[in-house]
């Protein structure tokens, strides 16, 4: 069982930045592909970012493509979400996410474990 833990999340303003963490318990998840989605309040969970194993490939929302990054350092088990030029609709839990049969995938349903998700408020 692969736990996901997600720090970094906070308030910020409109035009700032935070980065995001997602720590994993096991140290297998260094050969998976993980995601990064959120959830707006009364909004379906939508698709951030995806890295493959090796950070060799990323992809990208059109509404975050560069402005956010994604990124993992596997001896540290972490991936991470650099969120810049952030908005008043940036405004989600963020939910970190590793997929074990699939490679650049935006399909939540292609991802088997899921972190509890941080807070990211930003204000106008």
């Amino acid at each position: 069982q692969v736990q996901l833990v997600e720090s970094g999340g906070g308030l910020v303003q409109a035009g700032g930045s935070l980065r995001l963490s997602c720590a994993a318990s096991e140290r297998t998840v260094i050969n998976y592909d993980m995601g990064w989605f959120r959830r707006a309040p009364g909004k379906e969970r939508e698709f951030v970012a995806n890295i493959n194993w090796n950070g060799g490939s990323t992809r990208y929302a059109d509404s975050v493509k560069g402005r956010f990054t994604i990124s993992r350092d596997n001896p540290k088990k972490t991936v991470y979400l650099r969120m810049n030029s952030l908005q008043p609709e940036d405004t989600a839990v963020y939910y970190c996410a590793v997929s074990l049969y699939y490679s650049g995938s935006s399909r939540p349903d292609d991802y088997d474990y899921w972190g509890q998700g941080t807070q990211v408020t930003v204000s106008s």
